[in-house]
């Protein structure tokens, strides 16, 4: 008994490690379509549910997908009913990873090619073109994949030679709509503990081939598998914003709502699925994969069709479930990487570190509007201001530190070659922001010292400082806009003719307060002036400086 044990945890390993690998190649090979991918989530509910459907289909992982919306949530890369569209999808597009197992690892004798197709993609593991190595990665996971289907198949032992699991079993199987909710359950834990509706759904299937089970019990199993299958995006949602916890949130809730109505016409539906598949035999062993595979697909089809026009109320419904933290102003700024357990997302935590480069962008803009603000108000009293963006100076610190140890993280993972670029460009971008920060935090100090000294500025000094700061502030809104984007040649020319143009206005303004020293001008007042341009040129070279660094951003 224990031998078997042993032998069936060894197979589902195997299973496991299989998808684990095919899963990171085909994200790997997909990786540099997500941006895409992601813009097209954007529109509306229904093309949401597509683009869950899709990536899930892509990379084989549905709790990939759902971590990775709730790792969007998080970053405000998405709103929570684009993310309940695309958890939506996501329900559905595992359903492909279930028709593969069901239609080649039960109804064929895949297995027989199983070690070939891992032969085959050995030697191409060792190239050093990075899209063979990722066709190896999926090449040597589908075999994987299928050779852990096949030892789980002569694992599970037969149930006409063990008799005595039949009458063990019979005794939950005989307790009319009882019985469905027990295996609902058995369902929920048996994907808890494998973390893996995937694998979950591969026991079942072996379950109901070998004789153990009969479809509706194998049925009900795979409903508790679609509530099980939630944990995942659970986990990941611990210690996030508000919005990606009601994600996770929305995830469960939808799948509970899912199982609960089936519960009510369970026999209904699956003799609906009997009749549309007058061919496939219940009682043939080889036909029950393809039917299970069926219902899953139905079960989520219809969930969804249900759900959608209902999908600003469940919006609603998890928003009053979770709120907002009424005082979340100690909590300092942090950024999680995520990983799924079962396969990295790399490549996401890339897309929500441009999120974040943006987020950042916006702070240094608002601290220079700040100073502005600051600058036309010379005779009021500075320390609330001053306390204001000493904070905001501390947050974007905090902002550097986390996003450069996130993206360090990352170079960690198996990364293309573009994202790996785009990882580079980006550390390069949050000093650059940095240092913008800080050069606003010093403008301040400059204000409080104008303040406290009671100097004043010569006559044309706040028209000249306007002017100068106008030109600053487009070189920001410039760099705002195009942040996160791959810039051309004719866009860095224009990044080039902003900083030209700022030495140049900054040269002839120093020039000019040169010679009013010259000519006994107030010493404190120039040179503070002088000090003004100085960090006014100092956020130009930076402003530059990202402008040149996005264009190696892809």
């Amino acid at each position: 008994m224990i031998g078997t044990l042993l032998q069936i945890l060894g197979s589902l390993g195997v299973f496991l490690y299989g998808m684990r690998i095919m899963s990171d190649g085909l994200q790997k090979a997909a990786g540099n379509r997500l941006q895409s991918i992601l813009n097209y989530m954007t529109r509306n509910p229904v093309s949401a549910v597509v683009t869950g459907f899709l990536i899930t289909a892509v990379i084989q992982s549905s709790s990939a997908t759902t971590v990775m919306v709730v790792s969007f949530a998080n970053a405000s890369l998405l709103t929570l009913i684009q993310s309940i569209g695309v958890i939506m999808g996501a329900n559905i597009g595992t359903t492909v990873t279930t028709w593969i197992v069901s239609f080649f690892g039960f109804k064929f004798s895949i297995s027989s090619i199983a070690l070939p197709i891992i032969g085959l993609g050995f030697p191409l593991f060792f190239s050093k073109r990075k899209p063979r190595r990722d066709l190896a990665e999926i090449m040597i996971g589908f075999g994987f994949l299928f050779l852990g289907l096949s030892f789980l198949k002569t694992s599970v032992p037969d149930i006409q030679n063990n008799p005595g699991v039949l009458e063990f079993l019979r005794n939950f199987t005989e307790m009319g709509y009882w019985s469905y909710v027990i295996f609902i359950l058995v369902g929920t834990a048996l994907t808890m503990v494998v973390q893996s509706s995937s694998a979950a759904m591969a026991i079942t299937v072996t379950m109901a081939y070998k004789g153990w089970i009969d479809f509706p019990i194998a049925c009900a199993i795979v409903l508790g598998e679609n509530i099980g299958t939630t944990i995942t995006a659970h986990l990941a949602s611990i210690g996030t914003s508000a919005n990606a916890r009601r994600a996770a949130r929305a995830h469960f809730f939808f799948n509970v709502f899912g199982v609960f109505w089936m519960l009510f016409i369970f026999r209904q539906f699956i003799g609906f699925v009997d009749k549309i598949t007058p061919f496939w035999d219940t009682a043939n062993p080889h036909d029950i994969p393809l039917k299970l595979a069926l219902f899953h697909t139905m079960f989520n089809l219809t969930n969804t069709i249900i759900c959608l026009p209902f999908i600003k109320y469940l919006a609603l419904f998890v928003e009053k479930w979770i709120k907002e933290k009424a005082d979340p102003a100690h909590i300092g700024y942090q950024l999680d990487y995520i990983s799924t357990g079962l396969q990295d997302t790399a490549q996401f935590n890339v897309l929500n570190a441009k999120s974040e480069l943006k987020k950042m962008a916006i702070v240094t803009g608002q601290m220079f509007r700040t100073f502005l603000e600051i600058y036309q108000q010379p005779d009021k009293k500075l320390g609330n201001k001053i306390a204001e963006m000493a904070d905001t100076e501390e947050l974007t610190d905090q902002m550097q530190e986390e996003i450069t140890r996130y993206l360090i993280e990352c170079t960690k993972e198996d990364l293309s070659e573009i994202f790996l670029e785009n990882v580079n460009a980006m550390l390069r971008i949050v000093n650059e922001l940095e240092n913008i920060a800080d050069s606003c935090m010093k403008l301040t100090y400059l204000l409080q010292r104008r303040y406290d000294r009671k100097i004043e500025l010569h006559p044309r000094a706040d028209e000249e400082i306007m002017d100068f700061s106008k030109l600053i502030l487009d070189f920001m809104s410039f760099y705002q806009e195009q942040m996160n984007k791959h810039i051309e040649k004719r866009a860095l020319d224009i990044a080039f003719r902003l900083e030209n143009k700022i030495n140049l206005i900054r040269d002839n303004l120093k020039n000019s307060a040169t010679v009013r020293l010259q000519e006994g001008g107030n010493v404190s007042s120039e040179l503070l002036y002088m000090d003004l341009l100085k960090h006014f040129e100092h956020i130009g070279d930076n402003s530059l400086n990202i402008a040149q660094a996005l264009t190696r951003l892809h």
